[in-house]
């Protein structure tokens, strides 16, 4: 008792009937642990770390007759392994971590009086088990009394029994049992599924397993842009099955899928789309599997009246937001191979923060359709990463529902190749000051956009400075980033800013005002 063993002694003599070694360190029974030993015939071994039991750690021992492993780390036991104990007859593994039980499990203990097996983690397992137990068998063979067989005491408490199809002949078979079988408890208590745990299995009538069955309301959805959309399917199945959507062959994220029990055999999933727009119409799946095989529903999603901005190319208009959809968008950071965004719906923000959802739109700047991202609520910064050298790209956000607009979108362009890193940061550094401009600029006013500097220049030659002859890259570099010399009237040059006039000699010169200044 509480011997630092770690190993079954050697020199154990050879007319020992009784061991027992009890709250020790030994961790496994190896191979012929007890080979010099055959006239042992009580062996307890109860309170140790034994986590493994060879298939032949128990041979040699024709007269054992009981076997106590309480209390220790067997997760599995080598059944076959009592082909060697044929006179067997008190088998303790209670408060072990056992999970499964073979259906062939007890056909090598035709004389056990006493098996215990509560107090593990037993959830499913199969009648076929007490069906093939010689015990059983003979009980259901005799004709004459039942004085002649031994009863059998059987304890299976304590145990996380999942209560659905899969357990339905065991449950029966706990219905029915009867002496020379005998419950040590028969109270046994569903752990699962959630509206069964805790009633009794004589309380339970558990129906057949089935094969998932998917239905949906309707198959054929069209939505207007920017509302949030919810699709549904209902699943029929027992045992509860798995569910997942796809779109275009690739698994949708877990976080806008919520699937729920609606009654005992049936389960709705939903699967969320938040301020819908043309680029997500096509084609969802939802997919139900259980262990009798698996099913699908197609959705089709059609988006209508998608946004589209009829501002003439190159103009950034600015008009009034619906309350909760202005955000502030802004280059946070920048790499040589991306960029980290970082945005601020200032309405949205104050009304409800922890619940708000963004939606962006990423892509190369004249892609018919962009990548679509999801935001969650409580999240205020993406990267863009793998970026192309030498491309145009346009990154637009939405508020929950509201559609982007050209006020929400930056446009950034890439260096020519890697090297060139200080010259990429440069281009984007101007794009992102001028954007980050028209976010502040009053409602009905145009600015112009860096990406339309030649444009601007054509229509408005009195509001933007000449600049000297030169490269691209020192054309963007020496614009005023933040100044009043980027903006435009859309009018084509009517009504434009005029030049400065000289400064006289005597005239004080007025304070440099910054872009905070301007608006």
């Amino acid at each position: 008792m509480s011997a630092l063993l770690r190993q079954i002694p050697a020199n154990i003599p050879q007319d020992i009937r009784k061991i027992r070694i009890e709250n020790s360190h030994l961790t496994e029974l190896p191979r012929g642990s007890f080979e010099n030993v055959s006239a042992l015939e009580y062996l307890w071994l109860n309170f140790n770390n034994i986590t493994v039991m060879h298939i032949k750690s128990l041979e040699y021992l024709p007269a054992l007759k009981e076997l106590r492993l309480q209390g220790n780390k067997l997760s599995s036991v080598p059944w076959t392994a009592f082909q060697d104990t044929p006179t067997l007859k008190i088998l303790d593994l209670k408060h072990n971590r056992l999970d499964v039980l073979p259906e062939h499990a007890l056909r090598y203990l035709p004389n056990l009086t006493y098996l215990d097996l509560s107090s593990n983690q037993l959830t499913i397992i199969s009648r076929d088990v007490f069906y093939n137990w010689p015990v059983y068998q003979r009980s259901q063979r005799t004709e004459g009394p039942l004085e002649a067989i031994s009863n059998a005491v059987l304890a299976l408490h304590d145990n996380p029994w999942i209560c659905d199809c899969r357990l339905r002949g065991f449950v029966q078979f706990i219905k029915s049992v009867g002496p020379p079988i005998i419950l040590m408890n028969s109270y046994l208590t569903c752990s699962g599924p959630k509206f069964r745990t805790g009633k009794f299995f004589y309380e339970v009538e558990l129906n057949s397993c089935t094969k998932p069955v998917t239905s949906a309301l309707d198959t054929n959805l069209t939505v207007p842009a920017g509302l949030n959309i919810t699709l549904t399917c209902f699943v029929q199945a027992s045992p509860s099955p798995a569910v997942w959507w796809t779109y275009a062959l690739k698994l949708l994220r877990a976080f806008n899928v919520t699937t729920e029990p609606i009654s005992e055999d049936t389960v709705r999933s939903e699967l969320l789309i938040p301020a819908a727009r043309p680029a997500d119409a096509g084609n969802y799946t939802c997919t139900a599997a259980n262990f009798l095989g698996n099913t699908s529903v197609a959705i089709n999603l059609r988006v209508v009246a998608p946004w589209a901005s009829t501002t003439p190319r190159g103009w950034a208009p600015m008009v009034p937001a619906e309350p909760g959809a202005h955000v502030e968008v802004r280059i946070a950071k920048q790499t040589v191979y991306g960029i980290t965004l970082e945005w601020f719906a200032a309405a949205a923000a104050a009304a409800e923060p922890g619940e708000t959802w963004y939606t962006l739109l990423v892509g190369r700047y004249d892609a018919a359709q962009k990548d679509t991202i999801y935001i969650g609520p409580g999240v205020n910064t993406y990267s863009v990463t793998d970026l192309l050298p030498a491309t145009k790209y346009e990154v637009c956000v939405a508020v929950r529902n509201q559609a982007p607009r050209k006020g929400q979108c930056v446009v950034f362009v890439t260096g020519s190749d890697v090297s060139q890193m200080e010259q990429r940061e440069k281009l984007i550094h101007i794009v992102v000051i001028v954007c980050a401009m028209v976010l502040a600029v009053p409602a009905g006013m145009y600015a112009c956009t860096a990406e339309a500097l030649p444009g601007c220049l054509a229509r408005c030659p009195s509001a933007c400075p000449r600049q000297a002859a030169g490269s691209k890259e020192s054309t963007l570099d020496s614009l005023p980033a933040g100044s009043e010399d980027g903006l435009c009237r859309p009018d084509g040059g009517r009504g434009a800013r005029r030049p400065p006039a000289r400064e006289e000699p005597d005239k004080a010169r007025p304070p440099h005002r910054n872009s905070a200044d301007l608006y």
